[in-house]
């Protein structure tokens, strides 16, 4: 790994970059990638395992998109980072392995939601124009895709809630006008179970350990369908404007092994 020429990319995309090595007593294993900020701005912050082989290259890099994606060869496998702005903020993204993707361009494509690439396929959203924010088939603000849902599908407004977080969990929350949900997984949340467990597992827990009822649980579905409208805001993102319910989808990074690599939380 050339530390040096690594950092020039970055720099073509007119950020900073700083490599150092890390050892195991402060880091998880395998390489770590971060936003960092100093006096003179935000950086990406690249630890580099020191006692274990590892490589890092850049595989394509558009100055113009301020985009760059970078790939990481470790005993465990080979992973892709997106590197990049979005509106305010620099960010790192991990990019499904299985997409298998060799530029800037596949790896917006891989992390958009399948039904996001369907719609776009089918309302035949022009290729130049399938990674703007805004286009036909969705609506973007930063990890989430807000779908227009079909004339055929009635929400009723009048159970929706209001000023309504969303969040992919531990990150600052995107916070919804208006949010309906449906279905899902019933889990019981607290600090110490945010992931939330499920009715077995919670009743389980409290017959081992009794006194952990007294806990702030919260009742919530995991995995449920999720229609919103009017404004959605964020501080990292520009207010977007919702006219009329969107069904919310994630992007798929969370189906990226590389995203345990990921310090960076939106």
């Amino acid at each position: 790994m050339n530390a040096g020429l690594l950092q020039r990319h970055f720099e073509r995309m007119g950020v900073r970059a700083k490599v150092h090595a890390e050892t195991r007593r402060n880091r998880a294993s395998g390489v770590q990638i971060d936003i960092g900020r100093d006096s003179d701005g935000e950086f990406f912050d690249i630890g580099v395992p020191r006692d274990e082989p590892a490589d890092l290259r850049v595989v394509d890099v558009q100055p113009q998109l301020r985009h760059l994606l970078l790939m990481s060869e470790q005993p465990d496998g080979k992973h892709k980072f997106l590197c990049g702005h979005d509106e305010r903020h620099w960010f790192v993204a991990a990019v499904p392995e299985r997409a298998g993707v060799s530029s800037v361009r596949e790896a917006f494509d891989a992390l958009k939601p399948p039904a996001v690439r369907q719609l776009e396929q089918r309302l035949g959203v022009k290729p130049r124009q399938r990674n703007r924010r805004r286009t036909k088939a969705s609506i973007r603000q930063g990890e989430w895709f807000f779908v227009p849902v079909g004339a055929g599908l009635q929400i009723d407004g009048r159970i929706a809630l209001r000023n309504e977080p969303i969040s992919r969990g531990g990150g600052k929350p995107h916070l919804c006008e208006e949010l309906v949900r449906h279905a899902g997984e019933l889990v019981y949340v607290s600090p110490r179970h945010p992931r939330g467990l499920t009715e077995p597992q919670f009743q389980q827990l409290l017959q081992r350990q009794p006194h952990l009822r007294n806990l702030p649980w919260s009742a919530q579905r995991r995995n449920p369908l999720v229609y919103v409208r009017g404004k959605v805001r964020h501080p990292d993102h520009k207010t977007i404007v919702l006219d009329g319910w969107h069904q919310v989808l994630m992007n798929t990074e969370t189906q990226a092994a590389a995203m345990r690599h990921v310090a960076f939380i939106d």
